[in-house]
């Protein structure tokens, strides 16, 4: 994958490349590669991520790497003081700064670089097509690397993603373990609790992740901010117990997690805003509750948190569904750690408009056709569309399918999400 990219960083043509790979599978290091050669080159780059949480992850790791190498890292994002971000802005545009990483924040019109060679866009299709683009066009064709840890079939990804290359990282950094993945019905809590006790006695870590922030009347589920306030009070009394929720903010958001990174805490109780970038290698077991409401592939992101250090981890998939489907699903987890197969099984179970979102995808709703099992076709009318572009690249020939596709692509960059 590190060849493929630095061949395109030499050729004629800006890269458009996006790695797939599976949590934990090194893209960071990748995308880091990258950024080095663009900044040897004498150009600037940018990292730019969904969550200030995923953003604050980059930043630290990459301030570690580039320290040594003596060159400058800054972060950018929402909540960063005026003082500070006058001070980023300014460095950015003079060209002192070869690096930024941000969220969204990097996209806004102050931001402006000297000399921006390389966009590096993580968990990309959190991101709408709009967003990307704006970034691009903070520099004069700079190459784009997009990554992503929700890897889908390759047939599939190079369709959805026509105007990228693919490339994929199929393999997990040497002396990772397995993680011991187990379906629990309510009846094993006792099991689960007991396990967190064991692990935490040996100093380990571990992650409660819930559904839902608040309780809601709606639905009979176990909410992060009751369930942490049972935990910390009833259940795990001798522990420190922390608490993330998407809607605290980032001030209180970093201190929770700064608390679980250090080891003040012992658990920490989530939503899924832990379903990237919190990386804490001492945390051991992953225990989802109510694990039938997400999908397959959110469930192997959470997954993810854990199994990044040289100790056996385990994953605890808790639900109370009596649902021979779901039940099903939830056992694929069991059977596999395999992100692009789990990846694929969700396709099945749900369909690419759940997975990938319809609108997010710009995927149709075939009446007949199935974007997973007719993968062949799928094959096969791409090849075709690129024969016929190639021959004609205006459609001058075809002057309905021309109106159809300008109809489209005029509808999804009118405010829906690309993949």
């Amino acid at each position: 994958v590190v060849t493929e990219i630095l061949q395109d960083l030499q050729a004629s043509t800006p890269m458009n490349r996006l790695v797939q790979g599976d949590v934990g599978s090194g893209k960071t290091v990748v995308a880091v590669v990258a950024i080095l050669a663009a900044i040897q080159a004498g150009y600037q780059a940018a990292l730019m991520a969904p969550t200030e949480v995923l953003a604050e992850q980059h930043y630290r790791k990459l301030v570690e790497w580039f320290n040594a190498l003596h060159l400058p890292v800054e972060l950018l994002t929402g909540s960063t003081r005026v003082a500070k971000r006058r001070q980023i802005l300014g460095e950015l545009s003079t060209g002192e700064l070869p690096l930024l990483v941000g969220t969204h924040a990097l996209i806004e019109d102050p931001v402006q670089f000297q000399k921006l060679g390389l966009v590096a866009i993580d968990e990309q299709h959190r991101f709408g097509v709009q967003q990307r683009a704006r970034l691009q066009q903070k520099g004069e064709n700079p190459h784009v690397l997009t990554l992503t840890a929700t890897p889908i079939p390759r047939t599939l990804a190079l369709t959805l993603h026509g105007d990228l290359e693919v490339s994929q990282i199929d393999e997990l950094p040497p002396g990772r373990q397995a993680i011991k993945t187990t379906l629990l019905k309510g009846r094993d809590r006792t099991h689960a609790y007991d396990l967190i006790r064991r692990e935490i006695a040996q100093g380990r870590q571990v992650y409660i992740v819930l559904p839902l922030v608040e309780e809601s009347e709606k639905l009979d589920l176990r909410s992060a901010i009751d369930e942490h306030q049972r935990l910390q009070e009833v259940v795990f009394s001798e522990f420190r117990v922390g608490l993330l929720h998407g809607r605290m903010s980032s001030a209180d958001k970093d201190a929770a997690i700064s608390a679980f990174r250090d080891g003040h805490t012992h658990i920490l109780v989530s939503t899924t805003v832990v379903e990237v970038g919190v990386d804490v290698p001492n945390a051991t077991v992953m225990l989802i509750e109510h694990a039938e409401r997400f999908g397959l592939s959110q469930l192997h992101q959470l997954r993810g948190r854990v199994g990044r250090g040289a100790a056996q981890s385990f994953c605890l998939l808790m639900s109370g569904t009596r649902s021979d489907v779901a039940l099903q699903r939830l056992r694929v987890l069991e059977e596999s750690q395999d992100g692009f197969f789990i990846s694929e099984m969700d396709l099945r179970f749900r369909g690419p408009g759940a997975v990938l979102g319809t609108r997010q995808s710009g995927l149709p709703d075939f009446a007949l056709a199935s974007l997973v099992a007719d993968q062949d076709a799928l094959s096969l009318a791409r090849q075709a569309a690129e024969v016929l572009l190639a021959a004609d690249p205006e459609l001058a020939s075809f002057p309905i399918l021309q109106k159809e596709l300008k109809r489209r692509y005029d509808k999804l960059m009118g405010g829906a999400i690309l993949t």
